[in-house]
């Protein structure tokens, strides 16, 4: 009597398969863009913090629609550093967010 085992199934669940890996991938660049939005609302939120250290007492009077232009170029100044050239927070999350998602063996 001969018997034989196929090893194939155990071997398919230990390795990744290439939608696991692909999952992965997206999760990985989800979580790096997540970063980089939450570094930008604190950058966004320091800015607001300086503007209002800042006297008002210039010729012409700032109204409502000054305001929301300063908001929105302090929103997309924000933008720009927490993707181009990183307070670091943002790669500090990641990694500390990554570590947390890791599977453990």
């Amino acid at each position: 009597m001969k018997t034989t085992l196929d090893a194939s199934p155990q071997l398919n669940i230990a390795q990744p398969t290439l939608p696991d890996m692909q999952r992965a991938a997206r999760d990985k660049a989800s979580l790096k863009k997540s970063c980089q939005g939450f570094e930008a609302i604190f950058v966004q939120s320091m800015f607001k913090a300086m503007q209002k250290t800042v006297p008002d007492g210039g010729l012409i009077k700032k109204g409502n629609a000054t305001e929301i232009f300063e908001d929105m170029l302090h929103q997309e100044i924000a933008n720009e550093i927490s993707q181009k050239q990183s307070l670091g927070l943002a790669d500090q999350l990641y990694r500390q967010m990554e570590k947390k998602g890791a599977p453990t063996k």
